[in-house]
């Protein structure tokens, strides 16, 4: 929010339309890569915008290398069905139901996924605004690379940045949080390499930060594997706000110290022999902001398995809902109630409410934070920007918006590209 003595300053700027496109894919996580590749494979010309050198956001640049919901790994459309194929080509992924991966083979099956398809990539390059009408709809946006800002025009838009920088940048209706005001906690990933006892020396100098001397002092803490004599550690890092400049800031300052002082704990405390290789270059964001759809899946919804008519995707997941105001193991909702049914995702909450032409997928989608807390995981953010996609290109060719699509043919689709939409 401005102060109300807070100075203003305008700003005028011609930019060339240097890119056309039928459909604008704004943010490369899974579901931007998710739906670039089934609107291509509709025949639609698809430029794909990420901010960093390479796709698959918080899987890649976040460092988590795990698909979370691995009893949930197949059905999930031809597009993830390719990428695990992939991946299991390059021996890159655990076999089975493991659902760990390397994820920086990952990033260049992603790059090679989007290339062999036909869509254009636009790398280290940053959604800076967009031009809308009165009626929601968006006939350019402004990206900024290396060669200043360029307007790139499109008939179709689909946000994937995770905190909904196009529609904020539209100014459409969002929400963010929940009842405790604060969003779901970030995470951040780093990474150690095993030594020999006798090679391993205390990390944290004498008067840096603040070290941990028991377990009960420690944030929450994830170890995982990260192929032979290594491990990756992920720890909470809750009560900051991924949609806010400074904040986002203070969360990466804080996430890094933490990092250091748990490792430090485990090297001092409990002796392991652990050397610290690298940490993510990003901290892994669980919620950002959410744009409001034609419709906004609940808590209600996810618990009941709910069904719906213009269904193109679907949750498994748990309700990983970690408590937002604290550092522990600790969930918004009781233990117990933690599982649900497969739910149904429908067209609707992929819709933007206040757009024309504008449709969203993954955790920028329409849903509560609890809804989200569930469908926020790889498998559904995968389904839904897969149907984003195929909803999208089904608009270039039929001269319309999406939500004037029969919604039974954009589903009709979606099933014959792979997506398991059965409640089971």
């Amino acid at each position: 929010m401005r102060k109300s003595n807070q100075e203003i300053v305008k700003w005028q700027r011609e930019a060339k339309v240097r890119y056309n496109a039928d459909i604008a894919v704004i943010g490369g996580g899974i579901a931007g890569v998710s739906a670039a590749c089934a609107a291509a494979k509709s025949g639609a010309e698809v430029i794909l915008v990420e901010r960093f050198a390479v796709t698959g956001g918080m899987l890649t640049t976040g460092g988590v290398a795990n698909f979370c919901d691995s009893d949930y790994l197949s059905g999930q459309g031809e597009v993830f069905d390719q990428i695990l194929a992939d991946l299991k080509e390059w021996n890159a992924i655990g076999s089975g139901k493991k659902s760990c991966f390397h994820y920086e083979v990952l990033a260049l099956v992603l790059q090679e996924l989007l290339l062999r398809r036909g869509v254009k990539l636009l790398l280290h390059t940053r959604l800076v605004d967009c031009i809308a009408d009165s009626s929601g709809r968006i006939s350019e946006c402004i990206v900024c690379g290396k060669s200043g800002p360029e307007a790139l025009r499109a008939k179709q838009f689909i946000d994937c940045t995770g905190e909904a920088d196009l529609a904020r940048a539209a100014g459409f209706e969002t929400l963010k949080a929940g009842e405790s005001g604060y969003q779901l906690p970030m995470s951040l990933m780093y990474f150690v390499r095993h030594a020999a006892p006798e090679e391993v020396k205390p990390l944290l100098p004498e008067g840096w930060f603040n070290p941990i001397e028991s377990k009960d002092e420690l944030p929450m803490t994830s170890i995982w594997p990260d192929g032979p004599g290594a491990n990756a550690l992920k720890i909470k890092i809750p009560m900051f706000d991924s949609t806010n400049t400074e904040n986002l800031t203070s969360a990466e300052i804080t996430a890094r110290r933490r990092m250091i002082e748990v490792l430090d704990y485990y090297q001092r405390v409990e002796k392991k022999p652990w050397h610290l290789d690298h940490c993510s270059p990003i901290i892994g964001i669980r919620e950002g902001c959410r744009i409001i759809g034609d419709y906004t899946l609940t808590l209600e919804d996810v618990r009941a398995g709910r069904a719906f008519d213009d269904a193109v995707a679907r949750g498994t997941y748990y309700l990983d809902g970690h408590k937002p105001d604290d550092d522990k193991r600790t969930y918004i909702m009781s233990k117990d109630q933690l599982k649900v049914p497969p739910y149904h995702i429908p067209l609707r909450s992929l819709i933007a409410k206040d757009g024309k032409n504008v449709m969203m997928a993954g955790r920028c989608f329409s849903a509560d934070q609890l809804a989200l807390s569930s469908a926020r995981v790889a498998t559904s953010c995968s389904m839904m920007g897969q149907a984003a996609g195929i909803t999208s290109a089904l608009s270039v060719q039929n001269g319309c918006d999406p939500r004037d699509l029969d919604a039974a043919d954009v589903r009709n689709v979606v099933i014959r590209r792979g997506a398991e939409l059965a409640n089971r």
